[in-house]
């Protein structure tokens, strides 16, 4: 595995090297493995104007916390950790199993470990627990996969999309605001299990917008952070989870949750598309060396 970010700016590796001990201090891991954009240098920063609006667009750090065999925290704990402690301009996006899990993910060709094994960048090893040889799935093998997973996920959130849209007309926003939410989870696993095989243990939207968005800018701004009012908008969205059924205190009007069904129609048909494109990318894939 790689071990340099020497096609990184001076500054970047300067925060990495950063991000690393601050892990390193707080976990004790057993490997920090870099991924995504930043490992193979197709990370963007840039700011662009659309109708008027400005929408700032930054690569996350993406990050594998592998932990020691045997570790008690749960994944989600070491994650926010971590996630809490690393504070930049750049957002770090962490994600963190056991050297067990990962090794095991491995060894069944589930390929967004190979890919991570293949071309991410090594940021700290304990020594104690060597990855696993990693199996190499065929093309025709990993297409059915993610054919599979756009079938059920994506299908399961045009179901809750239409739920929403009914609750909506009859008045009941409590229920339409929750199934906007299903609907918009399963957007998003949609498009990181069709896009690397991985769904993340989380059904916070947030994580999963962070955890997407490095495969479409399109993506990141459907529900851009810009404004108090987009916060307030996308925060009810997250809140329709678990506040719609059991706060009394959550409100939302007509017209908030009319433009929350919009977003999330538009965010359903981007990931249409992605989810598409990249199930027919794997014709023209060569097969993976064995």
């Amino acid at each position: 595995m790689n071990t340099s970010l020497e096609h990184l700016p001076e500054h970047k590796q300067k925060q990495l090297r950063e991000i690393t001990g601050i892990i390193v201090k707080a976990v004790d891991p057993e490997k920090v493995i870099l991924f995504g954009s930043h490992a193979t240098g197709r990370w963007v920063e840039h700011r662009y104007t659309e109708g008027g609006i400005v929408y700032e667009y930054i690569s996350d750090y993406d990050i594998l916390v592998i932990t020691k065999s045997g570790e008690s925290r749960k994944d989600y704990e070491v994650q926010d950790l971590i996630e809490n402690r690393c504070v930049y301009k750049t957002p770090v996006t962490v994600i963190t199993h056991d050297i067990d899990f990962v090794n095991k993910m491995l060894r069944e060709g589930q390929y967004f470990f190979t890919d991570i094994e293949k071309e991410g960048i090594l940021l700290y090893d304990a020594g104690n627990t060597p990855l696993a040889e990693r199996k190499p799935l065929s093309t025709a093998e990993a297409k059915a996969i993610a054919q599979q997973y756009f079938e059920q996920w994506y299908g399961g959130a045009k179901e809750f999309y239409i739920d929403a849209q009914n609750a909506c007309q009859r008045g009941s926003y409590k229920n339409a605001a929750f199934y906007l939410h299903q609907a918009t989870e399963r957007i998003y696993n949609a498009i990181i299990l069709v896009h690397t095989g991985y769904k993340p243990k989380t059904h916070n939207l947030d994580k999963l917008k962070r955890y997407s968005k490095r495969f479409s800018q399109e993506l990141d701004a459907v529900f851009p952070d810009n404004t108090p009012q987009e916060k307030h908008l996308f925060d009810l969205l997250k809140r329709g989870y678990i506040d719609t059924r059991y706060k009394d205190s959550y409100e939302i009007t007509a017209e908030e949750l009319t433009t929350l069904i919009e977003r999330v129609g538009k965010l359903q048909v981007i990931a249409e598309r992605l989810c598409q494109e990249k199930i027919r990318s794997f014709d023209n894939a060569a097969e993976p060396a064995s």
